[in-house]
């Protein structure tokens, strides 16, 4: 049951844990996550692939069940209460499908029948993702960015307080990105919230309000993205001779910092002071010719503080055993249960058996 304790969260969760068994052994999706998601606005949902973002949006959605911890939408403990909660989300796991002979306005009908929302509603979503003067092109026909859009529609007909969009923008070119975000900034602007997952983050910096970081399944940094950009440590653009550019990476490397070439320079993410490079160089014989303090971004942020991470979970066990005798290969990847955002292609009956666009998870 909902209780005053939880409200201003959208998504809570406490100790969350998924772990996945193979025959290779034991693979840590999610490792005591503890994630909080305020009421309204865009939330970025960020880490490194194989960083549990995927697993802790199916479990917040009932279609992976957690091994321990607890997970709460609008306060309501889920999956045990899930049912009385969906009807407030909408989501979309993977990219949902449609007829594709059929215009959106007819796709967007059969599945406004199908979950027994409004047709009124079918017009009003259609306005809302600015498909409305192509609603009777066939899906086909639609570019990568207007079929995203189209999925966002489906998530709004019942128009849910909650959008849950996982990756919404992979494979998009720079137009449909930015047609897509455009979208979930007007949606969080007129009040829902928007949690998005996404390694595209300088998208994410221009429409999010508050993030998560997450590296092995555990939350490693939080908060507005004004205060995330504020106590990151900095950026800085070094020029060195060509003969000790090598020299130099190996040295700031060593130190922990994250160093990457840019136009015959380096850029050094996670400096806590411009002096500490100069000092540090220095000390080994090398010399700047230039040093530009950079403004913090997400990126340098987030760089900086997954730098030491790898993908995937830890591997446990047979696993183990099978890397002390050195035959062990890559650790598996987690299998793919039900995709919410999946069904309108097999029909609307499908839609509403597996949780298709609308985002219910049922």
């Amino acid at each position: 049951m909902a209780t005053a304790e939880h409200v201003g969260l959208a998504i809570e969760t406490h100790g969350l844990r998924k772990t996945y068994r193979s025959v290779r052994g034991r693979s840590v999706g999610v490792e005591g996550l503890d994630l909080a998601v305020p009421v309204g606005g865009v939330h970025g949902f960020l880490g490194p692939n194989g960083s549990g973002k995927t697993t802790t949006i199916r479990m917040l959605l009932g279609l992976v069940r957690p091994d321990r911890g607890t997970a709460r939408i609008f306060g309501h403990e889920v999956p045990r209460e899930l049912p009385a909660v969906v009807g407030r989300v909408g989501a979309i796991v993977e990219s949902p499908k449609f007829f594709p002979a059929f215009s959106a306005r007819r796709n967007l009908t059969l599945l406004a029948d199908a979950i027994g929302a409004p047709r009124a509603r079918v017009d009003a979503v259609l306005e809302e993702v600015a498909l409305a003067g192509r609603d009777r092109d066939r899906y086909r026909t639609y570019s990568l960015g207007m079929k995203q859009r189209l999925a966002i529609a489906a998530t709004l007909l019942k128009d849910p307080d909650l959008l849950i969009f996982d990756e919404p923008t992979n494979g998009l070119d720079p137009a449909g990105i930015r047609e897509v975000r455009q979208t979930m900034r007007g949606l969080a602007d007129q009040g829902k919230t928007v949690l998005v997952s996404s390694h595209i983050l300088a998208e994410v910096e221009q429409i999010a309000d508050t993030v998560s970081i997450v590296a092995r399944g555990r939350l490693i940094a939080s908060g507005s993205v004004a205060s995330l950009l504020g106590e990151g440590k900095r950026s800085v653009r070094v020029r060195v001779r060509p003969d000790d550019a090598k020299l130099a990476t190996t040295a700031l490397e060593a130190d922990g910092l994250v160093v990457r070439p840019e136009q015959g320079a380096l850029v050094v993410d996670g400096v806590p002071d411009p002096a500490y490079v100069t000092r540090l160089l220095g000390e080994r014989g090398v010399w700047l010719s230039e040093l530009t303090p950079l403004q913090a971004d997400l990126e340098s942020v987030f760089l900086g503080l997954t730098q030491h991470e790898t993908p995937g979970g830890r591997t446990h066990r047979g696993e183990r055993r099978r890397r002390r005798r050195g035959d062990a290969g890559p650790p598996p990847s987690a299998p793919v249960p039900a995709v919410v955002g999946a069904g309108a292609a097999a029909g609307a009956d499908d839609a509403v058996r597996d949780g298709s666009a609308d985002g219910g998870a049922r």
